[in-house]
């Protein structure tokens, strides 16, 4: 009985060796499975890592060495921007750069006063010395083809009638020189018919006797037009028998010769007529009594307001033009 039970103690430990010895190779297998499995994942995030780690490290990368030269796909930053002495191209068909085509500040040349041209200044201009002779003539008052009436001073003279132009000389200021080195400044006042040449002045005798005896009688003399500092403020006249239906006007005492004169029709102006009695025309009417514009050779416009249509009456203004 007793060798019975120890060999049956024997025959369990031989089975339960088999079985942990069978359990410790499964489990060992399973270990080596689970081993197996695990290797892939890890070569794939270390494969991540790497690929992470090369792209952060681009922006701390050491500057490139002389021999090792850029790829032509990336040009280098010289290649991009130019260089300081560098010229930019032009480009084609002598266009300039967007920078060299930026429209200046406009300048102040809209405020200045238009210079004088040959529509404005006519026959008689600024800056220019004319050849001619001068005459004498008995003048009375002073009155003459201008209209202007009786004259206070008799510095006064008629123009030949090429140079008087249908009355643009009237009221002209004119400096005259004789050969002798004498001189005399004059306004225009009148008219000198043929047989007076272009260039000619006929003088009163007062002003004649200025430059020598009024019995020389013709004298070679030469001529300039000026714009003096001594002269008040410009009147206005309406001619006689002037009415809303048709009236004429006149300026009086302007320092610059009269290119035109111009009323306000309606809601704009309209430049009259002039004549050769130095007035100007508006043969229905329109914008007589109204306000008034004159410019003279130089450019520059005044306009008067307040002007009654008052027949042969002259009626001052506040308004002079600027001294040339």
């Amino acid at each position: 009985m007793q060798e019975t039970r120890q060999a049956a103690r024997q025959r369990r430990r031989r089975r339960g060796l088999i079985v942990g010895t069978t359990t410790g190779l499964v489990v060992t297998g399973l270990l080596a499975c689970l081993v197996m499995t695990m290797q892939p994942d890890h070569k794939e995030a270390a494969g991540r890592a790497s690929a992470t780690a090369v792209a952060d490290s681009q922006g701390s990368l050491p500057p490139t060495s002389p021999a090792m030269k850029p790829s032509a796909a990336s040009p280098s930053a010289p290649s991009a921007t130019p260089s300081a002495g560098a010229k930019s191209p032009t480009p084609a068909g002598g266009a300039t750069s967007p920078r060299a085509t930026t429209p200046a500040t406009p300048s102040s040349a809209s405020k200045q006063k238009a210079p004088a041209t040959s529509s404005l200044a006519g026959r008689i201009r600024p800056k220019s010395t004319r050849q001619g002779v001068a005459t004498v003539y008995k003048a009375g008052v002073g009155d003459g083809a201008c209209s202007y009436g009786p004259s206070d001073n008799m510095m006064i003279a008629a123009m030949n009638t090429t140079d008087y132009e249908t009355s643009k000389a009237c009221g002209a200021y004119v400096l005259v020189r004789a050969a002798n080195g004498a001189s005399v400044t004059v306004r225009i006042t009148n008219e000198c018919p043929l047989p007076c040449a272009p260039g000619q002045l006929d003088l009163s005798e007062q002003a004649f006797a200025k430059l020598v005896p009024v019995s020389t009688g013709r004298i070679a003399i030469t001529w300039s037009l000026l714009s003096p500092d001594t002269a008040g403020p410009i009147s206005i006249r309406y001619k006689n028998g002037s009415s809303p239906y048709w009236c004429g006007i006149q300026a009086i005492g302007h320092r610059n010769p009269l290119a035109r004169l111009e009323v306000r029709s309606g809601s704009g102006w309209r430049q009259l007529t002039r004549t050769g009695y130095n007035y100007f025309l508006s043969p229905n009417g329109s914008g007589c009594g109204g306000a008034i514009r004159i410019t003279d050779i130089y450019g520059e416009r005044l306009t008067v307001n307040g002007i009654a249509l008052r027949p042969d009456a002259v009626q001052p203004t506040q308004v002079q033009f600027a001294q040339h």
